[in-house]
């Protein structure tokens, strides 16, 4: 059995000549993994650094300053302010994003973990769109919620098996004991 799909061919759910839409789409989705892997990667080194951007040199984590602190209590609000308050600078928070920082941006970077990546990054950023509720310029979408539902949609649609490992990564041992990995 064929069906057209576009301008690319399918026989028994095998592609057989892809479209110049299909490689588009692949590339559109290379660049939105790539580009977020760059916004979660510059966030971990800024923070980290304190390279002048987000963060001035002498709030750098590398010469004592809080990765947490400074956001959680001065711009949260609304109904989880006291609890984002709470944890704002403890020391268990600050490893916990930064390594969620750096995990996240390593994972899309090389197209691996993309699952993983994509929960875990989806649960910090709808912690972050939570803690200052409502948001700034609209009444209850902002970047944070779209860019999680780009990183389920890069997980879903296997974007690290193009410009990156996640089909080399797929066919390791643990990953096929263990799908979730993928």
């Amino acid at each position: 059995m064929t069906a057209t799909v576009g301008r690319g061919v399918i026989t028994r759910g095998t592609r057989t000549a892809p479209s110049r839409r299909s490689n588009v789409v692949i590339w559109l989705l290379v660049t939105l993994r790539l580009a977020l892997a760059w916004e979660f990667l510059w966030a971990f080194a800024d923070k980290t650094f304190g390279w002048g951007f987000a963060t001035p040199s002498e709030r750098a984590w590398i010469n004592g300053g809080s990765p947490t602190k400074g956001f959680l209590t001065s711009s949260a609000t609304g109904p989880f302010e006291s609890f984002y308050k709470s944890i704002a600078g403890d020391t268990w928070t600050n490893w916990l994003f930064m390594i969620g920082l750096l995990g996240i941006g390593a994972a899309l970077l090389f197209g691996v973990g993309m699952r993983i990546a994509a929960a875990t990054g989806s649960l910090l950023l709808v912690m972050m769109w939570s803690a200052a509720l409502p948001p700034a310029t609209n009444p209850f979408l902002d970047e944070h919620l779209i860019e999680a539902l780009v990183l389920i949609l890069l997980a879903a649609t296997y974007a690290g098996d193009h410009v990156g490992f996640g089909r080399w990564w797929a066919k390791t041992r643990v990953v096929r004991a263990v799908p979730a990995l993928r």
